[in-house]
């Protein structure tokens, strides 16, 4: 009987939790890379600072072996593997990160692209030059084993080369791929988006949907949908139409994706709207970070375990993991485990949405699909409606997220507030003036480094002092397309403080890094959960986008920028005096 009810224990642990959304089927269904005994064995004995550089190593042999081993061993201890035994298993099965992976230079890599020679200042030229050399070594090929044993690899195959973002993160992403191609159509290397393009619409024929990045312990959440902006860019600068009639009905089949499963009706004055947030509705600590999400799920009661741990994948979904955004509203703001992503409906979101269903209409049209396009056009009409009526704050002059609990709007100040300007998803010209109020009213023109991410100090590496690079683009390009001269001025001076933090960090440190501390003088980031990465692609390429729409005016040297506040306005002033 003590025998049968041990084997029982034994059966239920090695993958049957009773009581636990792992018991259900996720979209991975690797017992080894997702979910399961034998991971949750290996990442609660932190056998490596990073739980992600094990979900990362490649198997040595066929799961099922590895399987089949790993009970027989956890059979000998009683399920108590001691620490070195498990070091030692690990040793014997599976094979270094990144074995998967091998350097690659883009074929269409060429010296001195055009945009460089309207950098006047001649040490932001040469260093230009450098981010552009930094493709080459953010270029990666998938071998063609993970093609022949997918199963050997969490690692998904994909049929053409790409560009990561750095670091620890060698495989490719998505959001940040649409920075990344910005700054690779400046460098005159539209092959290598083309191949970018084609792998991320290969997942979606695969998958239904563009996983966070292309691992499969990825697949249970998305990240902010651009995929429709990235073929809007290539098709913008190639002229490409024969891609875009390939690969339209794939780009609608992404947009579907997020219509059905990340829906959510919203009431306003009496109205119902249709907007979407973040949501993945699978439990189970992200294997990436197991031991963190485990340790966190422990200090709660059993039953909200699940609830939190999906909450965690959310926020990882929205891109923003983790940030004070997501805790306001919550029982206690200042913890992570008050982590509410779902119950809030995002700005930028809802204005990436919003601009690919524009998109969408334009494409349709082009293609001659006048149903199609009308269809679109009147999704984005109602999200245009939403947008205004549920998100928009007429006494503050700008876009808030919804706490659909509280039936009120989060005030705080966040980049992402600015997300319609930059998507173009607004009908009132007057707001750009009522934002840029904002923006001054917030003081955040006071900050000489950068757009701070949020100005909460809590830890998180999406809060102060931090700023990361696509935010920096949502404020700096909703103002620079306004018709307002004194919007254009503040973007430019924006542009100029970010490269000079960038460009001065560089000139330090010889790298780019994902993100920046702008509380002191502009310094690589930290927080959150893992060390300050270098590289790194989306900060390459939105400082390329940045050196190439004000070459002719961004200073390196000390005499100009970085200005205080009463810089700013006199430059302000300056800029409104006729010439």
């Amino acid at each position: 009987m003590q025998g049968r009810t041990w084997g029982l224990r034994l059966l239920l642990l090695l993958g049957l939790r009773l009581g636990s959304q792992e018991a259900l089927p996720p979209p991975c269904g690797s017992q080894i890379y997702c979910h399961g005994e034998l991971l949750r064995q290996v990442q609660m004995a932190k056998l490596y600072q990073d739980d992600k550089q094990f979900v990362d190593m490649p198997l040595s042999s066929a799961p099922d072996q590895v399987l089949r081993h790993f009970r027989e061993l956890a059979q000998t201890h009683n399920l108590s593997i001691p620490r070195q035994e498990l070091q030692m298993f690990v040793q014997e099965h599976f094979r270094a990160v990144g074995q998967e992976l091998q350097p690659w230079t883009p074929e269409d890599w060429r010296d001195s692209p055009q945009f460089l020679q309207k950098i006047l200042d001649p040490r932001l030229r040469a260093w230009a030059g450098q981010l552009h050399q930094l493709w080459k070594k953010l270029g990666k090929k998938v071998k063609p084993e993970v093609l022949s044993h997918p199963e050997q690899f969490s690692l998904i195959y994909s049929r053409h080369p790409f560009i990561v973002p750095g670091g620890r993160f060698v495989e490719f992403y998505y959001w940040d791929s649409y920075w990344v191609m910005e700054g690779l159509l400046l460098s005159e290397m539209p092959e290598t988006v083309k191949g970018m393009l084609q792998n991320f619409l290969d997942l979606v024929q695969t998958y239904g949907h563009v996983p966070n990045g292309a691992r499969v312990y990825y697949l249970q959440r998305s990240q902010p949908p651009l995929l429709t902006l990235m073929m809007d860019r290539y098709v913008a600068h190639t002229n490409d139409t024969t891609f875009l009639r390939d690969h339209i009905e794939t780009l609608a089949s992404e947009l579907d994706f997020w219509t059905k499963n990340r829906s959510i009706s919203v009431s306003s004055g009496g109205k119902s709207y249709i907007l979407n947030h973040y949501e993945v509705p699978y439990g189970g600590p992200r294997p990436e970070s197991y031991s963190k999400d485990a340790e966190l799920a422990a200090t709660l009661l059993e039953g909200n375990r699940d609830t939190l741990l999906a909450e965690l994948k959310a926020s990882a979904e929205s891109g923003w993991d983790f940030s004070s955004r997501w805790l306001v509203g919550g029982p206690n703001p200042s913890s992570l485990s008050s982590i509410r992503t779902s119950k809030l409906v995002p700005v930028d979101l809802n204005a990436f949405l919003c601009q690919a269903e524009g998109l969408m209409s334009n494409f349709y049209s082009r293609l001659g699909n006048d149903s199609e396009a009308a269809k679109y056009r009147n999704l984005r009409a109602e999200r245009m409606a939403a947008l205004k009526d549920v998100l928009w704050d007429e006494d503050k002059g700008v876009w808030f997220d919804y706490d659909l609990e509280n039936e009120k709007k989060n005030l705080e100040f966040y980049p992402s507030n600015f997300a319609p300007l930059w998507a173009g998803c607004f009908s009132d010209p007057d707001d750009v003036d009522k934002a840029l109020k904002y923006l001054e009213d917030s003081r955040i023109l006071t900050y000489q480094y950068g757009i701070p991410t949020s100005l909460q100090k809590t830890g998180q590496q999406w809060d102060f002092p931090n700023a990361w690079a696509p935010l920096q683009d949502l404020v700096i390009r909703g103002l620079a397309k306004s018709p307002s001269a004194k919007a254009q001025e503040v973007a430019f001076q924006l542009a100029q403080n970010w490269i000079r933090t960038n460009f001065d960090v560089y000139s330090k440190k010889s790298a780019m890094y994902e993100k920046y501390d702008i509380s002191n003088g502009g310094q690589p980031g930290g927080g959150g959960e893992y060390e300050v990465q270098e590289g790194f692609g989306w900060t390459n390429g939105v400082a390329l986008m940045l050196l190439d729409r004000y070459g002719d005016r961004l200073s390196s040297g000390a005499q100009t920028a970085l200005l205080a506040p009463h810089c700013l306005a006199a430059a302000l002033l300056l800029s409104l005096l006729p010439q």
